[in-house]
């Protein structure tokens, strides 16, 4: 958790310096600066802004770098100073290291915001993001994979960029790097499966909550990116002609994708050869269930716009619980016999989890509000949340005993 954050020169925050508790409320008008509070918090464990990719576009004018400064409960400490030509120095407990993913491991953040409502309606990286920020914290060996197939995948590319026409020398290079494209995805693939089909009850508790109306007709799948049932590399292979055409890849890894399918009523009450339902025969449920995938309609398609907010804060709030270890997983790994060497992989890390909430009063209702709110009341993570007016602080003092309220003017912050 985080006991202190200093932020300088990020946006209209030119010195801060805050002493959070275990939950903050942020009220302030629009463009004050408190969304840029919790640009900064995401700023420090994502290495990236949520808001704009470009460092200038968010370091205070006529300065040369933001920085933002954190100590957690563990005494620990994380900086990061980005400066406007992208050069980033990233310090944990003083001591300059060169991966963010190092930050990353000692300060998850998950982000709730205004931005990511869109989600069903973008393109799959998004929701692949989803299903990646739970892999990384829970899978030591995931890392390091992906960004070995991500550096094998940019070399590809960047050769089927350059000419239609590749030489032998050239082939036998994309024949080599499509083995280790192979390799790595295998495992990543692996990975993500693994927690995936973890993540699934997880997903089925939050709708039952937030969408209860439609806990029997949503569920969710998760897609490769490529055959698994094949090697990448004989896939790629046989693409390769036309990989050349369009000058990059077109499947593995980093084309997976998370579907949220919508199961209509009629497709539900299916009907057994014999006419009964198929939900009094078990091995009719069985083959139902196998075929859901070609019965069902992308969620997107079927639901509302409010519908579909409560469905991503489904998706993002069902992750928490997994990642902290819950009695279930617990339950799940002691019945599968697995050995205390697999426990530890199954869970990476214990870092107190970051929860920025970013003007969920404009994108849910009160009820929504409310499950959200005591989900997280219930769970050892800190909360960050804006807010326009003190409205909601009635019922965080519901939930929280000692919240802590900050004004947001001018980028200056107060505590009140």
């Amino acid at each position: 958790m985080i006991e202190r954050l200093q932020i300088s020169n990020l946006r209209n925050l030119t010195q801060v310096n805050l002493q959070p508790a275990a939950c903050n409320v942020i009220i302030g008008d629009n463009g004050s600066g408190k969304t840029s509070l919790l640009e900064a918090i995401f700023l420090l464990s994502r290495g990236k802004s949520f808001r704009h990719h470009q460092p200038k576009r968010y370091i205070q004018h006529h300065q040369n770098a933001a920085t933002v400064h954190a100590k957690l409960s563990d005494s620990s400490t994380l900086a990061i100073q980005k400066q406007a030509d992208a050069t980033t120095v990233l310090r944990l407990n003083q001591t300059t290291v060169y991966n963010q993913s190092i930050l990353t491991e000692q300060l998850p953040t998950l982000l709730i915001d205004p931005s990511t409502m869109d989600m069903l309606e973008q393109g799959s990286a998004s929701r692949r993001q989803l299903l990646d920020w739970l892999v990384f914290h829970m899978k030591q060996g995931f890392h390091p994979q992906w960004v070995a197939y991500q550096r094998l995948l940019k070399q590809r590319n960047s050769l089927l960029k350059k000419s239609r026409h590749l030489t032998q020398v050239q082939l036998a290079e994309l024949k080599s790097w499509d083995k280790g494209l192979s390799n790595h995805a295998a495992l990543i693939h692996h990975y993500r499966e693994r927690i995936f089909t973890e993540w699934q009850p997880y997903f089925a508790d939050s709708i039952a909550q937030l969408l209860p109306t439609y806990a029997e007709q949503l569920s969710l799948s998760y897609n490769a990116g490529y055959d698994t049932s094949v090697a990448l590399d004989v896939q790629l292979n046989e693409r390769l002609e036309q990989d050349l055409q369009l000058g990059y890849t077109r499947i593995g890894n980093h084309r997976a994708d998370i579907h949220v399918h919508w199961r209509s009523s009629d497709i539900a009450q299916t009907t057994s050869d014999d006419g009964k339902d198929a939900s009094s025969n078990p091995t009719a449920n069985t083959d139902l269930n196998t075929k859901l995938p070609t019965l069902k309609e992308q969620a997107a398609n079927v639901l509302s716009r409010g519908e579909k907010k409560l469905l991503i804060t489904a998706l993002r709030l069902s992750q928490l619980p997994l990642l902290l270890n819950d009695e279930r997983v617990e339950l799940a790994i002691d019945k599968q016999s697995h050995s205390a060497a697999a426990f530890s992989d199954h869970i990476k890390s214990k870092a107190t989890p970051v929860v920025l909430l970013d003007d969920i009063t404009a994108e849910l209702d009160n009820r929504a509000i409310e499950i959200l709110l005591s989900t997280l009341a219930q769970l050892p993570c800190q909360v960050f949340m804006t807010s326009l007016t003190d409205d909601i602080l009635p019922l965080v003092h519901q939930y929280w005993s000692e919240p802590k309220t900050f004004h947001v003017k001018q980028g200056s912050v107060l505590l009140l």
